[in-house]
């Protein structure tokens, strides 16, 4: 059930119709029953592995909270971590360790063949797994009072916009919403509309048309890569990418909206970004600001010195690459990102205070944004690659200026297709809004909501592309 599909949004439809008619305790059982059949529409045969954690997550908190015996809550919450931590690594990593052992053993004259033992992945475990990381550890700490119902937490960690693909909820964000009534308000569920036709417009218009060209370049049917190939399918993947990602996220939002959730804010023109850190302020935010509290500061942060600094960014930023996927590739581009964290601290280090650096220039401001934007785009050669060998062969492209006339229109599709997506970042912006016409009047926001449909149906491209982000 894609979120840009028609049964989706018969879903949906049937969903908000029924909602609004029942009280909050209702409300949470329709929605949690809702949530598990949205998943089980993916692969029911992974619903036990869902309920076992909930089961369990929920009784440690309870019991957490409740005891005082330090080695008790320790257990407990080892037990907890445990589980969610093996679940996640059994069912993500398994086949990327197994290939590397295969791969190792088959360099050294000892051919293994482990095709029998693939296993396949359980979608969006990656994000419901840190959701409940975040609400076991922020019991544990005395940060959060846990769930009283199971069927709340449950729904805390499955409610359905958000179980597949995130933005990931922090407890106590999402938590306190679903354990409060919920009242109608026609302004909010106006937002969500526009929210979702917003989303739409960016996976639909933005990320399917760049990705026609992306997966092009990539796969070989642009020939073997050269330099005009790279840029095409470099700067298409990074277009797609975002526009696929943020799109999704906006139809979380505006679905949560619908039923009276705020979910937190996940993109922020990221690609407007004037330095690594300030990339990782703006893009996923919620899983950058879930590495930085449950993963960088327990490790020590900054407050130790600059070299365990720069270890723990490295260390942060391999993890959150292996996160996105079993792959060596993720590996270097969180590599490429940490690195580039590290050398940016560093060099911001060596500088004075210079009082031109809280406002740089018009000129510098742009000059950083390109600069910045281009190490995001090389490091997205690596996320997109098949393999590390491909994403070497792939830059070394970079290298063979050859040209062909059917570049042109490419790159003239390239600029259709990823120019609009600028201009809109670039308004927001500006304007500080977190789509476009917030703070309008209502006739200036429905000419847009029906400017977005008639996008979606003109522009929207022919052949269908997944969210990127399900595959975590």
């Amino acid at each position: 059930m894609l979120f840009d599909s028609p049964v989706f949004f018969v879903f949906l439809t049937a969903v908000v119709g029924c909602y609004w008619l029942l009280n909050r305790r209702q409300q949470n059982v329709m929605l949690l029953v809702a949530s598990y059949f949205f998943y089980g529409w993916w692969d029911w045969r992974f619903l036990g592995l869902i309920l076992l954690s909930t089961i369990v997550d929920f009784f440690c908190a309870r019991y957490i909270a409740r005891s005082t015996n330090r080695q008790k809550r320790k257990l407990l919450l080892t037990i907890s971590v445990s589980l969610n931590l093996g679940f996640l690594g059994f069912f993500k990593y398994f086949n990327f360790f197994a290939d590397s052992l295969a791969h190792a053993l088959g360099a050294v004259g000892m051919p293994v063949n482990i095709a029998f033992l693939r296993i396949l992945l359980p979608p969006g475990i990656s994000f419901y797994t840190f959701q409940a990381l975040a609400y076991i550890v922020d019991v544990y700490f005395g940060k959060l009072e846990p769930a009283e119902s199971i069927v709340d937490y449950a729904l805390f960690i499955s409610f359905f916009p958000h179980l597949i693909a995130g933005p990931i909820q922090r407890p106590s964000h999402l938590l306190p919403q679903v354990q409060s009534p919920r009242r109608f308000d026609s302004r909010q569920f106006f937002q969500g509309v526009l929210l979702i036709l917003s989303g739409l417009f960016r996976k639909c218009v933005i990320a399917d048309n760049c990705a026609l060209l992306a997966n092009s370049a990539f796969n070989g049917r642009m020939g073997s890569p050269t330099l005009p190939v790279v840029a095409l399918g470099t700067y298409a993947f990074a277009w797609q990418i975002y526009g696929d990602f943020s799109g999704y996220s906006d139809i979380a939002r505006g679905a949560a909206k619908l039923m009276g959730f705020e979910f937190m804010l996940n993109f922020r023109q990221p690609y407007l970004a004037t330095s690594l850190q300030d990339f990782w302020r703006r893009w996923h935010i919620s899983l950058s600001t879930w590495l930085r509290d449950y993963l960088y500061i327990p490790l020590g942060g900054s407050r130790h010195g600059e070299k365990r600094t720069y270890r723990n960014l490295m260390i942060t930023m391999l993890l959150g690459g292996l996160w996105h996927g079993a792959n060596w590739t993720f590996v270097v581009w969180g590599g490429i990102h940490g690195l580039g964290q590290s050398i940016g601290r560093f060099l911001s280090r060596l500088r004075p205070s210079a009082s031109d650096a809280s406002h740089p220039s018009w000129l510098r401001l742009w000059w950083k944004r390109i600069f910045i934007f281009h190490i995001v785009c090389l490091a997205w050669i690596f996320f997109r690659a098949q393999s590390l060998s491909y994403a070497v062969s792939f830059i070394r492209g970079l290298s063979v200026p050859a040209w062909r006339p059917e570049y042109a229109i490419a790159f003239k599709f390239l600029a259709l297709f990823s120019i609009p997506l600028f201009l809109l970042d670039l308004l927001l912006e500006n304007r500080r809004e977190e789509y476009l016409f917030e703070n309008k009047k209502v006739p200036l926001q429905w000419a847009y909501a029906c400017g977005l449909v008639l996008a979606v149906l003109l522009f929207g491209a022919n052949q269908s592309n997944a969210f990127i982000y399900f595959q975590f």
